[in-house]
């Protein structure tokens, strides 16, 4: 494109006199969605709004939880200063290996369709990994018209659908996806991923220019979520957590995340004033809600998500936040709920591999304790460690806070996705 070209774009000016391009964000979740990436996509959205980008968002209908968690809205709306959009799609379960392909093609027929047609070389186009193959779209119209497009890789697949044994490595649905992956990074103008595992994937697996693939974290409200004395906490006084010292994981119970440390962990601190506390769901909550009952651990209570207006109140009510993921997940995927823990200013329990970033994050600025996976036993003894010590896990809690402001805020992600979007304009 040439300057001529570029400056005619319509857009806000940036503070050197140029043109900020119009940007639209594709994921298939957008609040009041429960999908955390339908949060995080709607929280960047505001940030760039603040900066002085046009930004719209393109998603489906809420479908990411249960159905009591559906929100009846508005195909268009202007929310908060972006201009939403949500396309209609099938709702069936994402737990069915059909159900969630159904919901994945009727949302990326039309949105495929939408782009082919009507979408302008004047904008820059955020295509998520959610659902993980919507990159492909960006790269099929721009073969056939100008379109700028940056990929945001949340999840990576193939990779995760091999590791949690959807379909097996090595055949023609791996070696496929792989080409259609190739093709979508390769035509990317910029990359965005979670940690640096994730850009050696792509790096490694795709053959993309490193200079192209960009390492920003996800974030969480610090507005919205800030500490609490867990003493206040209305979910902890109605389930009786304010006196025990409480772990408690918030969110999804999905395949990329430890579970059997977590429960061996639990029968060993059954005499300890200690209990682990379970919130939200996903697809092994019926599995963890069996094994809670067959294992006979009476201090491991499960609750379903808590109302968004009451998510900073639900996340006080424990002493630590949990963590953890998955064997070889890490670069696949990374938990977001790392900054959600820092910004409620929690000490975080982490529970990876041994060479993990969330290790090293946790360790390095003292705001946790890490235990390996499958050291049930050295889990044990880390929380027992907390429990002896309320200072020390007071203390990392404050630092858990300090590092969010300074490193894991909205406004500073957003900043970096800012420049990613100004790079890929003028590419």
């Amino acid at each position: 494109m040439s300057g001529t070209e570029e400056r005619s774009a319509p857009g806000a000016k940036d503070g050197s006199g140029g043109v900020k391009p119009p940007i639209v964000i594709l994921n298939q979740y957008y609040v009041p969605d429960v999908a955390s990436t339908g949060y995080l996509v709607h929280e960047l959205a505001l940030e760039l709004v603040r900066l002085g980008y046009d930004v719209e968002s393109i998603s489906t209908m809420p479908s990411y939880g249960p159905p009591e968690s559906w929100v009846d809205c508005p195909h268009n709306e202007i929310l908060d200063g972006v201009r939403v959009h949500r396309l209609r799609s099938t709702r069936m379960s994402k737990n069915s290996l059909i159900g969630r392909g159904l919901n994945y093609l009727s949302f990326l027929a039309p949105l495929g369709l939408r782009m082919l047609f009507g979408s302008s070389h004047k904008k820059v186009y955020l295509y998520s990994s959610a659902p993980p193959f919507m990159g492909i779209i960006g790269a099929v119209v721009s073969l056939v018209r100008r379109h700028r497009y940056i990929v945001l890789l949340y999840d990576a697949y193939p990779q995760l659908a091999v590791w949690s044994g959807t379909f097996k490595g090595g055949g023609f649905i791996e070696w496929a996806w792989h080409k259609v992956n190739r093709l979508a990074y390769r035509r990317a103008r910029q990359t965005i991923v979670l940690c640096h595992k994730a850009k050696a994937l792509v790096v490694d697996n795709y053959g993309v220019d490193p200079a192209t693939v960009h390492v920003i974290a996800n974030w969480a409200d610090g507005e919205l979520l800030r500490p609490k004395p867990k003493s206040e906490s209305e979910f902890a006084q109605s389930t009786g957590l304010v006196e025990p010292f409480t772990l408690m994981y918030s969110g999804n119970m999905g395949l990329c995340y430890e579970y059997e440390t977590l429960l061996k962990a639990a029968a060993l601190l059954k005499d300890d004033p200690f209990r682990l506390v379970w919130v939200g769901g996903g697809g092994r909550r019926d599995w963890l809600e069996q094994e809670i009952n067959e294992r006979g651990l009476t201090n491991t209570t499960i609750h379903p998500y808590q109302p968004f207006d009451r998510l900073r109140d639900s996340l006080s009510g424990c002493d630590a936040s949990l963590v953890t993921i998955a064997q070889d997940v890490e670069g696949m995927s990374f938990p977001s709920k790392l900054y959600t823990s820092l910004a409620m200013g929690k000490s975080i329990v982490a529970v990876s591999e041994n060479q993990s970033e969330l290790r090293d994050i946790v360790e390095s600025n003292d705001v946790g304790v890490w235990a390996e996976l499958g050291d049930a036993q050295g889990l044990a003894d880390a929380i027992r460690g907390l429990i002896e010590d309320p200072d020390r896990c007071a203390r990392q809690g404050v630092n858990a806070r300090a590092l969010f402001e300074a490193e894991y805020t909205r406004a500073i992600s957003a900043g970096k996705y800012a420049d990613v979007f100004e790079l890929a304009a003028k590419r």
